[in-house]
């Protein structure tokens, strides 16, 4: 009876300190997997800056910002580019666009942007987390008339 009551008081001290040890190792993996966060989920902070466009006007990122084409822009919350705004994306592509232009842009697994280099120019911010806009058209002048208007004999 003696060495039946030993066996049976090991058995339990072996179980408690098995149990104890894989409790230990699962609530490890269940800490690494809470710190893993999957790169595109992540959301970044980017800051978009078009005061210096001219005239002033409205600005959206389809998506993201309410859009001007469907509705009102004046009697709705569309943004005014008079106004710098942050925006929160996701890693991926995305557009900004006004009235006159757009343009795709890109963010990062970093939270950085990337754009095509030819919008040097009329776009500042590669490699950072704030979009400045410098020009209403994709080129850093006025743009001229497509067409002239006849004149009145």
């Amino acid at each position: 009876m003696r060495r039946s009551s030993l066996n049976l008081l090991r058995f339990v001290k072996n179980s408690i300190l098995a149990c104890s040890l894989v409790g230990t190792v699962l609530a490890g993996d269940a800490g690494a997997a809470r710190e893993a966060v999957n790169p595109l989920t992540r959301e970044y902070t980017i800051t978009i800056d078009p005061t210096a466009l001219d005239p002033p006007t409205w600005w959206h990122v389809p998506g993201v910002t309410p859009l001007i084409w469907t509705k009102d822009p004046i009697t709705y919350e569309s943004y005014k580019t008079t106004d710098v705004r942050e925006i929160t994306l996701k890693p991926g592509e995305y557009r900004f666009g006004t009235f006159t232009f757009d343009f795709a842009f890109r963010v990062t697994l970093e939270g950085t942007l990337e754009f095509d280099r030819t919008l040097a120019q009329c776009v500042d911010g590669l490699g950072t987390a704030k979009l400045v806009i410098r020009c209403s058209h994709t080129q850093p002048y006025k743009q001229e008339r497509d067409y002239d208007y006849p004149s009145a004999p």
